[in-house]
């Protein structure tokens, strides 16, 4: 397969289609992550379909002091890993071709959701991504766009532009890819220092610590259902200890706090001890929140939730997610 680079709008409309297109958004400096949501679009779009992948450093979603400047742009390593991974299309636009005339002046606003975490710590930041998403959707009329699940809260703000807005399109979420230790793939990775990745290891660790957390407590309770007992039973397994508390799942639910509480602890020890190694991780944000609106869940809560995080080692600002399940007696999904 020969993938194409396109430059305008006006190129990829005149293009013949006959079956599904299928887009995959970027900000360009692709690695594996980005090879995976290709590879799943072009198993969406099928042999008979289309893959557009798209590459715009889109400067609306940077703020002031961030790094819109020194971002990695590596055109021709795009363009080769697009064209193994299966894309049709690279459709890499100028600013000018995007925003004509200059920054415009009606943008799409992200409403509460894009005040919190992300948000928060970035402000304007989902104006700007959202505006650029909608932009990109219809100079590229896709039948189904896909995006990475490692940017929890921006997937999330797309689905409810697309459905509140009415955008003819289906969204698709694509699981992250890790590095063999754990790190979550990023084109903002190669910035850091042998030392810094290293500490940077500690988002992906907490993470897991966290999961690990949930997955115990879940099957504890899965336990807890199916084995009778009485609360003397439990209370009076409680007081031998907890080694041997520990073979029963009434004893254990009733000793050890369970809950999102739990697990915002178990990641938060991990975080906590990255905060004093050299070079140190400055933590922005550990949240453990309800993917419908980004708000932080009750320890009574049920349901699916989102364990991110947000910090910094050195100047690179690095992001990370795992999805849990409350409540359903399973291991973490």
């Amino acid at each position: 397969m020969t993938t194409t680079l396109l430059r305008t709008a006006g190129e990829l409309h005149a293009r013949a289609r006959a079956g599904r297109r299928a887009v995959v958004m970027t900000m360009g400096a692709l690695h594996e992550g980005h090879a995976t949501l290709i590879r799943t679009a072009r198993g969406i779009a099928g042999p008979d379909g289309e893959v557009v992948v798209t590459v715009f450093v889109n400067p609306l979603q940077f703020g002031r002091g961030e790094d819109l400047d020194r971002y990695p742009r590596t055109l021709d390593a795009d363009l080769a890993l697009a064209e193994r991974s299966g894309a049709d299309v690279v459709f890499a636009p100028a600013v000018d071709e995007v925003y004509p005339g200059g920054e415009p002046q009606v943008r799409i606003t992200a409403g509460p959701m894009g005040e919190r975490l992300e948000g928060s710590s970035r402000p304007g930041h989902f104006d700007g991504m959202l505006t650029v998403v909608a932009k990109l959707l219809h100079l590229t009329r896709p039948d189904v766009a896909l995006y990475g699940q490692k940017d929890a809260q921006q997937l999330a703000l797309i689905r409810r532009m697309v459905r509140d807005l009415n955008f003819g399109v289906e969204i698709v979420g694509v699981p992250t890819v890790r590095e063999e230790d754990g790190l979550a793939l990023s084109s903002r990775n190669r910035y850091l220092s042998a030392a810094e990745r290293r500490t940077a290891l500690a988002l992906s660790a907490a993470l897991f610590a966290g999961q690990d957390r949930h997955a115990a407590q879940e099957a504890l309770r899965a336990r807890a259902r199916e084995v009778p007992a009485t609360r003397a039973r439990a209370e009076a397994l409680s007081a031998i200890g907890e080694s041997r508390a520990a073979a029963d799942a009434h004893a254990v639910a009733t000793a050890v706090p369970g809950g999102p509480a739990a697990v915002r602890a178990a990641a938060r020890q991990v975080l906590d001890e990255a905060a004093r190694l050299d070079p140190p991780l400055a933590l922005d944000y550990l949240a453990l929140v309800d993917p419908s609106d980004f708000t932080e869940i009750a320890d009574d809560f049920t349901g699916d939730a989102v364990l991110a995080v947000a910090a910094r080692v050195g100047a690179t600002r690095l992001i990370d997610n795992v999805p849990l399940t409350f409540g359903s007696f399973g291991a973490a999904s």
